[in-house]
């Protein structure tokens, strides 16, 4: 492949892939796309244009935009709006026709140039009222699902593929959900070469962590530059659980995927940090003092918003047997990782962080 088209481009994951994809293949042309719409992105063109990443200012939503990238052998689709809470209490209209129309857009000009796709979805496609109704144990500093459930692909492993899909989860997550649908249809009708990765929280360097999304940086963040932080819901008490994937191990397994496509194509994978790789939020202050030396108070709201869920870890087994392909950061080193960072950027960073 000499030509990787990356939408989204400038955001957290899509710049770290399309430097991954310029480094990793001499002399190949990557163009990362993106509207820049949110704060902390436009950071990231300086870096990428010295990598020599071809940068496009523009939208999924308006197709003459992608058109400009040209002919491309393969097109990374990252780009989103990643909020859970996008379209709570205002309209839909950018989360759709960002997350499900974009996403057809993007098919639509792979297609056309005979390009293959790597989609990244999320895990918020599994409906929330399933992943609430399953049987959590409370220990001391986090919930722990069960051995066995009565749900398909819920286990001691985390949430795999074979979990069910009917229920609802969020305009975010139908959007995604939605676009994969089409996704397969397009692979299977116009014999096009494609994966999906349905993927957890991702986190590392140059993520300009929010709330409702870049959670563990902004964990980070608060510690280093002082601020408020709060566990809501579950009573307060932040034994809620997920898995944290370093973005570099997603790089590799793109990468893996791209020089795979024949082997691979058409398949789902649920990507994530892991069992081995999983915090609740008490777990994860713990670990900011430690990398930090810093101390918190935390503050605490007990009511359960509507898009929150009790636990979430990948099971990455399907895909770690289809390519051998598994977690190589452990949690603490992502930590690691950001902490040093915002202190190399602390001054740039402030603004958007603080």
């Amino acid at each position: 492949m000499k030509s990787f088209l990356v939408t989204g481009g400038a955001g957290f994951v899509g710049s770290h892939l399309a430097l991954r994809l310029k480094a990793a293949h001499a002399g190949a042309r990557v163009i990362a796309l993106d509207n820049l719409r949110r704060r902390g992105s436009e950071l990231n063109v300086p870096r990428l244009k010295a990598c020599g990443v071809d940068f496009l200012h523009g939208d999924i939503r308006t197709p003459g935009d992608i058109a400009e990238a040209g002919n491309i052998d393969a097109l990374i689709e990252c780009s989103a709006e990643p909020s859970v809470l996008a379209g709570f209490g205002e309209s839909p209209e950018y989360v759709v026709q960002t997350n499900l129309v974009g996403t057809l857009n993007c098919l639509e000009w792979a297609r056309r140039r005979g390009a293959a796709v790597i989609f990244l979805s999320t895990s918020r496609v599994y409906p929330m009222a399933a992943l609430r109704a399953l049987h959590y144990r409370e220990r001391e500093t986090r919930l722990e699902p069960e051995e066995t459930q009565r749900t398909p692909g819920a286990g001691s492993e985390g949430i795999s593929e074979e979990f069910p899909l009917a229920g609802t989860r969020s305009l975010y997550g139908a959007t995604k959900l939605a676009s994969e649908l089409i996704m397969q249809e397009y692979l299977e009708m116009y014999s096009m070469r494609g994966v999906i990765n349905r993927c957890g929280v991702l986190s590392g360097a140059w993520q300009m962590g929010k709330v409702d999304q870049g959670v563990v940086v902004l964990w980070m963040a608060r510690h280093l530059y002082g601020g408020r932080l709060k566990y809501i819901g579950y009573g307060g008490t932040g034994k809620q659980v997920r898995d944290v994937l370093h973005v570099n191990d997603l790089c590799d397994l793109v990468e893996y995927q791209l020089a795979h496509l024949d082997t691979l194509n058409g398949q789902v994978f649920n990507v994530g940090g892991g069992r081995a790789n999983s915090a609740s939020l008490q777990e994860l202050t713990a670990l900011c003092q430690e990398v930090t030396g810093k101390t918190l108070d935390i503050e605490t709201e007990r009511e359960t918003r509507t898009a929150d869920i009790p636990y979430y870890v990948s099971d990455h087994r399907k895909v770690t047997a289809a390519t051998g392909w598994q977690p190589s950061h452990t949690l603490r080193e992502t930590l690691t990782d950001i902490h040093a960072w915002i202190l190399a950027q602390k001054e740039l960073l402030r603004p958007i962080l603080e």
